[in-house]
C-alpha cells in the first residue's frame, strides 16, 4: 500500500502543482469530481451502460486523488476542505449505490439483489459515521475489513465485468460486498467499545 501511494503521488503531486499555479484549489477538484461522478452513475448505470459508467466514475476517483495533491502544492490542507472531501465521498458513494438500486429495479430486474444494493449503500455510510462519530468523542473506531477504496474497487471491479458481459458479475460484487461490509460495521463498534471501555480503565 505504501508503493501504491508513492507511485500515485509521482503522477499527481506534479499534476497537483500544475492546477495550482492556474487557481485552481483543493475544493474545486473535490467538488468537479464529485459532481461528476454522481452524474455518471445517475446517468449510465440506470441506463444499463454498466461498463462506461464504470469508466467514468473510475476516471473520476481516481482524479479525486489531485484534490490532496493541490492542497499540498498549496501548503496544506484546510479543516473546512477535510470536511467537504468526506461529505462529498458520501455524497459520490450514496449515488454510486443508488443509482445500482435503480438499476435492478429497472434493467437488472432483480428486487433481491436490489436489497442486496441498498445494504451496500446504508452500510457504506454507517461505516464512515461509526468512525466520524467515534472520533468526534475522543475514541477510536479504526480499521476493519472493507474500506472505502476497497469497497469503490470491489463495486467498479463487478459493474465493469458485468457490463463486458461476465453473468452474475455485479450480482456476486454486490453480495460480497454486503457482506464485508456488514462485518466492517460490527468491527468498528467493538474498536469503538474497546476504545470507550479503555478510556474509562485509565480515568477510573
Amino acid at each position: 500500500m505504501p508503493n501504491l501511494r508513492s507511485a500515485v503521488s509521482h503522477v499527481s503531486d506534479p499534476t497537483g502543482q500544475w492546477l495550482h499555479r492556474r487557481g485552481v484549489t483543493a475544493d474545486m477538484v473535490t467538488v468537479l469530481g464529485t459532481v461528476v461522478s454522481v452524474a455518471a452513475s445517475l446517468f449510465f448505470f440506470p441506463n444499463d451502460h454498466l461498463f462506461w459508467g464504470t469508466v467514468v466514475v473510475t476516471v473520476f476517483v481516481l482524479f479525486d486523488t489531485l484534490d490532496g495533491a493541490v492542497a499540498r502544492a498549496a501548503g496544506g490542507g484546510s479543516p473546512f476542505g477535510a470536511v467537504l472531501d468526506s461529505v462529498c465521498d458520501r455524497v459520490a458513494d450514496g449515488a454510486l449505490f443508488a443509482a445500482l438500486v435503480w438499476w435492478c429495479f429497472g434493467p437488472g430486474d432483480d428486487r433481491l439483489l436490489a436489497v442486496v444494493a441498498l445494504v451496500c449503500l446504508v452500510s457504506s455510510q454507517v461505516i464512515s459515521y461509526i468512525k466520524a462519530r467515534a472520533e468526534a468523542a475522543g475514541l477510536t473506531a479504526e480499521g476493519g475489513l472493507i474500506e472505502r477504496p476497497i469497497r469503490l474497487i470491489i463495486t467498479l471491479v463487478g459493474t465493469g465485468l458485468h457490463g463486458l458481459g461476465v453473468p452474475y458479475a455485479v450480482h456476486a460484487a454486490l453480495w460480497l460486498l454486503a457482506v464485508l461490509s456488514l462485518v466492517t460495521v460490527g468491527q468498528r463498534l467493538a474498536a469503538v467499545h474497546r476504545s470507550a471501555r479503555s478510556r474509562q480503565e485509565a480515568s477510573g
